[in-house]
């Protein structure tokens, strides 16, 4: 009788352990398929974009008087260039899926430029994490959940 119990006891422990097994390798599935990083279609980067919008900035306008911040994204190229609002800049595109970054070293003209519009420009573009485009029109660009620039499709 004895033996009968165990062997019922090791069945039934086997059979447990087999759902839990199973219950922990389909929520395993759905958790790393609900938190894969988005898949961006950088295409869509490529073009013309002009900011308009920069976090810290009391007024847009009076950061930029004379010349509003552009980037121009070659995807096929891995190549950005554009200007600070003051001096060009160009260098290499750093994307993987809606990730971008800005901290490779890229070529930048020198001219003064008064007031703290270009600054500001390169520090929070040195911020960014990940992009964002709505409607084929805007492009945020993104620290955290927060979007720091943005940027419209220029034709």
């Amino acid at each position: 009788m004895k033996k009968v119990i165990s062997f019922i006891t090791v069945i039934t422990f086997i059979t447990i352990i087999s759902f839990v097994l199973y219950a922990c390798k389909n929520k395993a599935a759905k958790t790393s398929a609900a938190s894969a990083p988005v898949i961006a279609d950088s295409a869509k980067l490529n073009g013309n974009w002009q900011m308009n919008y920069i976090t810290g900035a009391t007024s847009f306008d009076s950061l930029y008087p004379a010349k509003i911040p552009a980037i121009n994204f070659d995807v096929v190229a891995k190549k950005i260039s554009g200007n600070t609002g003051c001096n060009s800049f160009s260098g290499k595109l750093v994307t993987e899926g809606n990730k971008i970054s800005f901290a490779d070293p890229m070529i930048m003209t020198k001219m003064f430029c008064p007031g703290d519009g270009e600054p500001l420009f390169l520090q929070n573009l040195q911020k960014v994490e990940t992009y964002l485009i709505v409607n084929d029109t805007t492009l945020n660009f993104m620290m955290g959940e927060i979007a720091i620039m943005k940027f419209a499709k220029k034709p």
